[in-house]
């Protein structure tokens, strides 16, 4: 026996769901702004495991076209943001190096958030609190579409790699080891 109180709430906590599974990130109103074409696609994720091959998987994407957005502190510029698809590493050195650092590190995660507006698993090249200096990966050329995070752990945005380089002022380089 279904209860009216019950399904109600039900009722009410899907229709939350679906409006907060639809609600535009700052980095959709600025693509919107901008004129420029994207897709949304969204997921469940875990805080287990927020990587980009996780969501590539679940997306049925290719982990090649799901670029993660890694931000470093370089010794002599500062804050560096990379984005390179999400099954390659970084290679710190060659981050230097195309940066102009002799050392590249890490933002440590609790820092991620007051220094770019993003949490770990959300972070997008899109729409940080400052712009950074910005490379992104020679694999996105292969593509036509790439996936990039929409700002919310979850969220994804397809855009053209052309569009995205132009928009957020990127400079193409190879930067990763497999």
């Amino acid at each position: 026996i279904f209860r009216k109180s019950n399904i109600i709430k039900t009722a009410i906590r899907w229709r939350a769901y679906l409006m907060k599974k639809h609600k535009k990130t700052n980095v959709m109103r600025m693509l919107d702004q901008a004129h420029i074409p994207y897709e949304t696609k969204s997921c469940e994720y875990t805080e287990e495991d927020l990587s980009g091959i996780h969501t590539a998987n679940i997306l049925g994407y290719s982990p090649n076209m799901v670029f993660k957005t890694i931000v470093t502190q370089g010794d002599k510029t500062g804050p560096i943001v990379f984005c390179l698809p999400s099954c390659y590493e970084l290679n710190l050195k060659t981050a230097a190096k195309v940066s102009g650092n002799k050392k590249v590190e890490m933002i440590p995660v609790k820092n991620l958030l007051t220094l770019t507006g993003y949490v770990r698993g959300g972070c997008s090249p899109i729409g940080m609190k400052k712009e950074f200096p910005t490379y992104i990966d020679s694999h996105c050329k292969n593509h036509t579409l790439i996936s990039i995070s929409a700002g919310q752990r979850g969220m994804q945005v397809l855009i053209s790699p052309q569009a995205l380089i132009q928009f957020i002022h990127a400079i193409v380089v190879e930067i990763t080891k497999k």
